[in-house]
């Protein structure tokens, strides 16, 4: 009897591993709309279907004729557009200025938040992140949780920890010296073949990309100022090292002289820069940077001013540093930079993305430029401009639909009425 059973349960073993490893059948989605821009130089169609099948874009045609599908969608009345991209987000954090937390959570509860708020910033219209600094794994296991469609929230382009030099910005301060020691991430360095060999770290750990510090921070405890932290020959290191192995590099920089280096060093695109002057700009426009101005940061933080969220410390800095973000993006467009949507999402709420697309607008950008800076030109930042930020066949079904033309009001886009990522609707 006991074989007997032991033989059934194998058999049953074998069945179940043999249909685990089998494709589903593939589910086409019919997408009734009402109007379709495809892509941010296009104009809105009139009404449209888009099939969906696999998770791609199959087909996208006139009118609302008979089509095979498994499933329709109706959005009649909707404008029907691809999905946004934040190129600068903190899924795995909450706003707040308890640096103490660093001491007391430990880097599993990062998922857990994450989890809560990669489903509001796809509810918000964003279908692609890239995740710009996090615990060492959080943002990996986060990243294939919403691949795998266990997690709902966008496609995760994950940096994981940032590379710091010692003491500082995302280097732990604050702390008496034992506990600095001992919450160290191990993605500090000194010297460019230390800072080189990190690199090789990050990428054997996982990250999509490598995100650097390249100068002193607001947020962080220390306080001596936010011009270079690394040296001219760090940052290539690092910068060279990436190239190498095929990832790109972001740098997180707001001194003039910091981002003037970061671009020379070859980085790729600078986060913040908000002392950018000619020299610096001059520097990111002949090698191909691009600035991810995140100015929802600076208008969520000074929220807080004031309020005992933020230390003496901090405090001091953020008010040293709003008078220059009213002008930046101007300031980078005078000089041909390329601009990039960003917001640094989990310095402010969640959800809140979309905001930032009128604070460029107010920058001098038109609704158009606007919106082909959250698509097409995120796209080609991330190297995935032949899978999202348009929608066409072949390309990702990452879809969203608003009331309105945000070719004429990019505002709409702020109260997102549906969202599809890879195929999936988010509820």
């Amino acid at each position: 009897m006991a074989k007997l059973g032991r033989a059934w349960a194998l058999s049953v073993g074998t069945i179940l591993a043999g249909l685990a490893g089998a494709p589903l059948l593939a589910e086409t989605v019919a997408i009734r709309a009402g109007a379709v821009i495809t892509d941010a130089a296009a104009e809105p169609s009139g009404a449209a279907t888009i099939l969906v099948t696999d998770g791609k874009i199959v087909s996208i045609t006139s009118g609302h004729g008979a089509v095979t599908a498994d499933r329709e969608i109706d959005l009649k009345t909707k404008t029907v557009l691809p999905g946004l991209i934040d190129l600068h987000t903190h899924l795995t954090g909450d706003p707040g200025g308890d640096f103490w937390k660093e001491a007391t959570e430990p880097d599993e509860w990062g998922v857990v938040v994450g989890a809560k708020n990669a489903r509001i910033t796809a509810l918000a219209g964003f279908t692609t992140v890239r995740e710009a600094g996090s615990g060492k794994d959080t943002a990996f296991s986060l990243r294939r949780g919403t691949a795998e469609g266990l997690v709902p929230g966008p496609r995760i382009v994950a940096a994981g920890p940032a590379l710091a030099i010692i003491g500082g910005h995302a280097d732990v301060n604050g702390f008496r010296s034992e506990v600095n020691e001992l919450l160290d991430s191990g993605f500090t360095c000194t010297g460019a073949v230390e800072c080189a060999a990190k690199v090789r770290l990050a990428s054997q750990n996982g990250s999509d990309v490598i995100k650097i510090t390249a100068t002193g921070g607001v947020l962080s405890q220390q306080g001596r100022g936010l011009e270079a932290h690394f040296t001219s020959e760090e940052m290539k290191a690092i910068a060279d090292t990436a190239h190498s192995l095929g990832l790109k590099v972001m740098a997180h920089a707001h001194g003039a002289r910091g981002i003037q280096q970061a671009a020379e060093a070859g980085i790729d695109s600078i986060e913040h820069g908000t002392c950018l002057d000619e020299a610096a700009a001059k520097a990111m426009k002949a090698n191909g940077t691009v600035l991810v101005p995140t100015l929802m940061a600076l208008e969520g933080v000074s929220e807080g001013l004031g309020k005992g969220v933020y230390t003496p410390v901090v405090e001091d800095k953020i008010r040293a540093v709003q008078p220059l973000m009213n002008s930046l993006v101007a300031r980078a467009r005078q000089y041909g930079v390329t601009v990039a949507f960003g917001t640094d999402a989990g310095v402010y709420q969640h959800g809140r993305n979309g905001e930032e697309l009128a604070l460029m607008k107010k920058q001098g950008m038109t609704d158009r430029e606007v919106l082909a800076s959250a698509t097409t030109v995120a796209a080609k930042v991330l190297g995935m401009d032949n899978q999202i930020g348009k929608l066409a066949p072949g390309f990702s079904a990452d879809i969203i639909a608003v009331d309105g033309n945000p070719l004429s009001d990019v505002t709409v886009l702020e109260k997102v009425d549906f969202v599809m990522v890879r195929g999936r609707v988010i509820e």
